[in-house]
């Protein structure tokens, strides 16, 4: 929310379409659960929602004689010498070119403008399929589960073998969210009729397949099969003229849900360092790569190896948990909250929090590898 309190309003719109979540439930195959609760609430809000609500305050603050807004429109190619970029409608296939001072590439983890710095000398690109693929689960509302399934928390369910759901309520009392399972050798991309998936769910979530109704578990099974990539550059920038921020420059998994955070962080970092540079570009876009690249690589890292997906290991993290909360609640200058706590403070940078647990990320990221291979 920092970043948005520097436009007027903004942080207000964004509040009222949003939703606080004051920790976690976790779900057990007998029915029993455990609440891991958050020091400070989260806040939650549909992507679409936050968009529509920064468009709508970047209008009402710029006229038609300052601000261009194009809609379904795509990048298709860039041209760094000339500083322009040639744009495409989809639909219409019509293409038009813009000239640009500068150009700053949000585009995403298949960015068009990070394929087009694969031209230019000496920049490099990582990008990893994390091992888990997902699909997206769309539940009505029910108010006699509301004391299983309260507001106000995440929702987990998990299986042995890394099968897990997650469940948000939304503003409109619904709930959606994701089933994530192994990429190879899993139960869930199999399922191609809509009473396999609920029986599917009634066995192994039962509180989920009972809200199920037939015609999500239809939509279910069309849904396609989506996976995540992270990504890590050598640098965010290109010359004076072109600079890469949020997914484009560092797309990571939604496991810590610090992927909008970190974009709207670029954002307040690029905006400082203009002003410590006055406006002068070509000095800032190189700054910003000097700065974020360590923030940027240590989120990825601590994105892909936060959780565990051994059973023993898993054991051991909800462990940790408990005791990071007690432990810190009777000697706060001693012990430190657990990495989720830690991560969502604006006070702490992503290398600070990487330094702090890395202990912990590189026990899991030896054991995730070792299974990866195995699979």
């Amino acid at each position: 929310m920092k970043a948005l309190r520097n436009i007027e309003g903004l942080e207000e719109a964004v509040k009222a379409i949003s939703l606080e979540v004051t920790g976690t439930i976790i779900h057990q195959k007998n029915g029993k659960t455990s609440l891991i609760t958050r020091q400070k609430p989260l806040i939650s809000l549909d992507r679409t929602r936050l968009a529509i609500a920064l468009l709508e305050k970047l209008t009402q603050k710029y006229d038609d004689s300052r601000l261009k807004v194009h809609f379904d429109c795509e990048c298709t190619q860039v041209d760094f010498a000339k500083k322009q970029a040639k744009l495409q409608n989809p639909e219409t296939k019509v293409d038009f070119t813009v000239d640009y001072n500068l150009l700053v590439g949000a585009d995403g983890a298949r960015s068009v403008v990070r394929e087009s710095f694969l031209s230019t000398e000496n920049f490099e690109c990582q990008q990893k399929y994390v091992p888990s693929a997902y699909k997206s689960i769309f539940l009505p509302s029910d108010n006699n589960l509301e004391r299983n399934l309260q507001p106000g928390k995440i929702h987990s369910w998990r299986l042995d073998d890394t099968t897990s759901v997650l469940l948000l309520y939304q503003l409109d009392g619904t709930m959606s969210g994701v089933v994530t399972f192994p990429y190879k050798q899993n139960q869930v991309a199999s399922l191609s009729h809509a009473q396999e998936v609920l029986k599917f769910f009634n066995e192994n979530f039962p509180e989920v397949g009972y809200l199920m109704p037939t015609s999500e578990a239809e939509a279910f099974v069309a849904r396609t099969v989506s996976r995540v990539s992270t990504i890590r550059c050598n640098r965010f920038h290109q010359g004076a003229s072109a600079l890469l921020i949020g997914d484009a420059a560092h797309a990571v998994s939604p496991a810590l849900g610090q992927g909008c955070n970190a974009a709207l962080e670029d954002v307040v970092i690029f905006d400082k360092i203009l002003d410590e540079n006055s406006d002068n570009l070509a000095q800032a876009v190189e700054q910003f790569s000097v700065r974020r690249l360590p923030d940027a690589h240590a989120l990825v890292e601590m994105s892909d190896y936060a959780f565990p997906l051994s059973k023993r290991l898993f054991i051991e993290f909800i462990l940790r948990q408990r005791i990071a909360k007690i432990l810190h609640r009777l000697f706060p200058q001693k012990f430190l909250p657990s990495l989720f706590e830690v991560i969502s403070e604006d006070t702490n940078s992503y290398s600070q929090v990487l330094d702090y647990y890395k202990d912990w990320i590189a026990k899991v990221k030896k054991s995730n590898e070792k299974l990866t291979v195995r699979a």
